[in-house]
């Protein structure tokens, strides 16, 4: 308690218990999340996926073959770290966020180089590459301001028929590609209708995963979860924004090349 002494109000008065001078705050450490810290997280996560894709698609247009490398480890790496922070305990990690910022920029580069050089229907292939951007900055747009003006309400049954689906979808893709591997057959990526449909049907639920994610964030602001725990946040969307680019410009490629 300060007195009202003049002479001792200008001495220095006791810091709380258990404050070690020099060391961190931890009232300033453990403060809550807020919606602030999640936009600005986003922000830079996404940052860094942009600088990595662009550094990767430039190398690539020099030295293809270390490129695509680069593509397919960065996709491994990537889904590796997604996978660690999914069944780790420590939730909103800054370090794994980052690093899966870096792999997927370079993954997200290379596949894009790999449309861009190419000559679909009319046009050319870095046109739906513009296009795929900005399809996914639109559908993000668009699934927050459903969220915000609660056009789909996000319930446990909702959560659990999305997740439920995504599971289903990517066992779908895993078969797919196994199926690609061993025969050469592959029918959910390789052109046609049943591409088409499945593609559309990822995009949906791309779309979908971002009320997910959007509500993640509100219940975290609303509980006061500690700060880190908007890196988490940030992590989430950025798998369903790469997530929804691949596939849009998986599905505009098929659709100028029919």
């Amino acid at each position: 308690m300060r007195s009202n002494n003049p002479v001792l109000k200008n001495l220095p008065q006791p810091e709380p218990l258990g404050y070690a001078p020099g060391a961190p705050d931890s009232r300033a450490a453990d403060r809550p999340m807020t919606i602030d810290d999640v936009v600005s997280k986003t922000g830079i996560t996404l940052a860094v996926i942009v600088v990595f894709a662009v550094a990767n698609f430039m190398l690539s247009l020099s030295n293809p073959g270390l490129g695509m490398m680069l593509t397919f480890g960065g996709a491994i790496a990537a889904f590796i770290t997604v996978l660690v922070h999914a069944f780790s305990k420590n939730f909103g990690s800054k370090t794994l966020t980052l690093l899966y910022a870096v792999f997927e920029g370079v993954f997200v580069g290379g596949f894009s180089f790999l449309f861009a050089g190419m000559q679909v229907g009319d046009s050319n292939g870095s046109m739906i590459v513009f296009q795929a951007i900005v399809g996914t900055i639109g559908v993000f747009i668009g699934m927050l301001v459903v969220y915000r003006t609660g056009a789909i309400r996000v319930t446990p049954r909702f959560n659990r028929i999305i997740t439920g689906l995504i599971f289903g979808v990517a066992i779908m893709a895993l078969g797919n590609f196994l199926l690609a591997i061993f025969t050469g057959i592959n029918p959910l990526r390789g052109g046609g209708t049943l591409a088409i449909i499945f593609g559309l049907v990822c995009v949906v639920l791309a779309a979908l995963s971002f009320l997910q994610d959007f509500d993640v964030a509100d219940k975290l602001v609303r509980t006061g979860a500690p700060e880190k725990a908007a890196w988490g946040v940030a992590l989430g969307l950025a798998v369903t924004l790469v997530w929804l680019y691949t596939e849009i410009l998986r599905l505009l490629y098929l659709f100028q090349d029919r």
